[in-house]
């Protein structure tokens, strides 16, 4: 009988960082079949890097700072007291908090397993994947300072509207008995300082080499996934008709914002990348509210920020996590159309 099972990869095409393989193929297949547009784009691709990359240095230095003084652990501050304070707190922090998706993973568990009220934990879920200092600076390099305001608003209204939708629902069949079995766990990639923070890290040589280690880190996690969201949308903007984004994604009743909250999910790649991609989609003709809602139904429901949740809640209580994000999502472009 043959053998069916499947050989490992080798061990070299484990290591190969497959966002920059990704961007190798594409640019590979541009000059392939179109040679003439392959070095425009390549420079149009440098050129936007350029732009953005003051924002780039200036995030990576403010993570690095954060991480090395274990300024994270403030975070925790917002889970005491009433619940109705905690779910202020929660989305408030949650907005501008430098958590990434997977170390959201322990913290949550611990708080529920400590027995912090799930509309708080609600509230700070629905914000987190939003918004963080360093995606608030790449918005705004890239698409202004008035969309990243908007955004982080949009994003800690979300986590109040979730969280307070949790609190009113709470006693009903959707939210009992709401937890999996809880695990500890990660990706290691949180501040190993808990207590009060030492804003002065640079005196403790222990945390000079975290923020050395998290600044490089985030370095090359920026630099990768916003080369290939540059050098998609320098291939949007070639080959993309205009006409077909604006009839589409145009105009500014709700259908086009509803479009956009849909098909937010299957087409995010990741928080940074979106906003390259968002950008040439308005030049292209897509509405403000369309954008406002392809961002944040994105964001919310994009598989890291999804799987956090999904990891640590029965499907019934995930579903009202997306149901939230969609219906908010909506809302928030809504507005944004309105008064952009």
């Amino acid at each position: 009988m043959a053998d069916l099972t499947q050989a490992p990869a080798p061990a070299f095409w484990n290591k190969l960082p497959k966002v920059w393989v990704a961007s190798a193929l594409v640019l590979a297949l541009v000059f392939l079949l179109d040679p003439p547009q392959g070095l425009p784009i390549l420079t149009g691709t440098f050129e936007a890097l350029g732009h953005t990359a003051g924002f780039i240095i200036f995030a990576v230095l403010a993570i690095g700072y954060l991480k090395a003084t274990g300024a994270e652990a403030v975070v925790a501050e917002a889970f005491k007291g009433r619940e109705t304070r905690m779910i202020f707190l929660a989305a408030a922090l949650g907005g501008l908090a430098p958590f990434c998706s997977c170390e959201v993973i322990p913290f949550i568990a611990a708080l529920l397993v400590a027995g912090v009220p799930l509309s708080a934990v609600m509230a700070f879920w629905l914000a987190s994947p939003l918004m963080d200092p360093a995606m608030f600076l790449i918005t705004s390099g890239t698409l202004g300072f008035d969309f990243a305001i908007a955004k982080t608003l949009a994003a800690v209204g979300l986590g109040l509207f979730g969280g307070f939708a949790t609190m009113t629902f709470a006693k009903t069949a959707l939210f009992a008995d709401p937890l999996r079995e809880v695990t500890q766990g990660g990706c290691g990639c949180g501040s190993p300082f808990k207590g009060t923070p030492n804003w002065r890290f640079w005196q403790d040589p222990k945390r000079v080499a975290v923020f050395k280690s998290a600044a490089l880190e985030n370095l090359a996690f920026l630099a990768k996934w916003l080369f290939l969201a540059y050098l998609l949308e320098n291939i949007m903007l070639r080959y993309v008709p205009a006409d077909l984004v604006s009839s589409v994604l145009g105009g500014s009743g709700v259908g086009p914002i509803l479009l956009g909250a849909l098909v937010g999910a299957p087409a995010y790649l990741n928080g940074y990348a979106a906003v390259p991609l968002v950008d040439a989609l308005l030049t292209q003709g897509m509405s403000n509210g369309a954008a406002m809602s392809f961002m944040l139904a994105g964001g919310v429901s994009c598989i890291p920020a999804a799987i956090a949740v999904w990891a640590l809640v029965k499907p019934r209580v995930f579903a009202a996590y997306l149901g939230f994000a969609f219906v908010g999502s909506v809302f928030a472009g809504l507005i944004w159309n309105a008064v952009a």
